[in-house]
């Protein structure tokens, strides 16, 4: 089995954990009625939480393809929130998330994470239908009852794909990409960046389908430089892909 993106990814990193402090800050802000936001918004700064946490410089045409909405319609949304105090522009005008913007995305990304746990541990969905089920979940949830399904879950520290949920706590392991391991080399799936997970979403299917687990060996049987792929082996099965799909799926170091 081969598989190849449709779509260009971009960026490697993925965003790390926000410390606590910050949920609480937002949470109260929110039950004052002051950190309120309509669903639009809440996926503009979703957008923008993970393009910056990929290492991208945030621009309002790189939010816009993002999100698949014209670039007037995201310049007027950038306006809204820039004059509500989620974001400033740069010295390059580019987008940077201020203190209560980040501490609103982050929230929203916790919510996400949370509800892609339950929707695979619990419900057993596979990983595609569960991060676009949390994609429609995330904004009809509150604080409240994320923090109650976290601790029922065991208050993990990443959702299905490995992505660290902020506020949780939890150590991260060294990483590197599936694509720098050489023949014969093995290592632990330890994430799928989340850029991929947005710009070719059908790699999580492609990677449950394919026998993919999180933490689960991955070995690397040869590399194919003419045809740019990659073949693996995963749990006595050989699986194919191009070389920049395995440059998106990061290892235990």
């Amino acid at each position: 089995m081969r598989w190849t993106p449709s779509t260009r990814l971009r960026g490697l990193a993925c965003p790390g954990p926000v410390a606590d402090n910050r949920f609480v800050a937002a949470k109260a802000a929110k039950a004052e009625g002051e950190g309120a936001v309509s669903d639009t918004v809440e996926r503009y700064l979703e957008a923008i939480f993970y393009i910056d946490g990929e290492g991208e410089v945030v621009r309002a045409s790189r939010v816009a393809d993002w999100l698949g909405v014209s670039q007037p319609t995201t310049g007027a949304a950038i306006q809204r929130m820039i004059r509500d105090g989620m974001l400033r522009l740069g010295a390059a005008k580019e987008l940077e998330l201020t203190k209560r913007g980040r501490d609103l995305a982050g929230e929203i990304v916790r919510r996400h994470r949370i509800a892609e746990r339950w929707l695979v541990d619990v419900l057993k969905m596979d990983w595609l239908e569960a991060d676009v089920e949390a994609g429609r979940l995330e904004h009809g949830m509150s604080a409240a009852v994320a923090d109650r399904l976290h601790d029922l879950l065991g208050r993990p520290s990443t959702c299905p794909h490995g992505n660290p949920i902020p506020g949780a706590a939890g150590k991260r392991r060294p990483e590197r990409m599936l694509a720098s391991l050489a023949p014969g080399e093995s290592a632990a799936l330890l994430r799928v960046s989340e850029v991929a997970e947005r710009e070719a979403p059908d790699l999580l299917r492609f990677l449950g389908e394919s026998g993919f687990t999180l933490n689960g060996r991955i070995e690397v049987v040869g590399h194919s430089r003419g045809a740019g792929t990659v073949t693996v082996k995963v749990g006595g099965r050989r699986v194919s892909m191009s070389s920049e799909v395995a440059r998106r799926i990061w290892v235990e170091a």
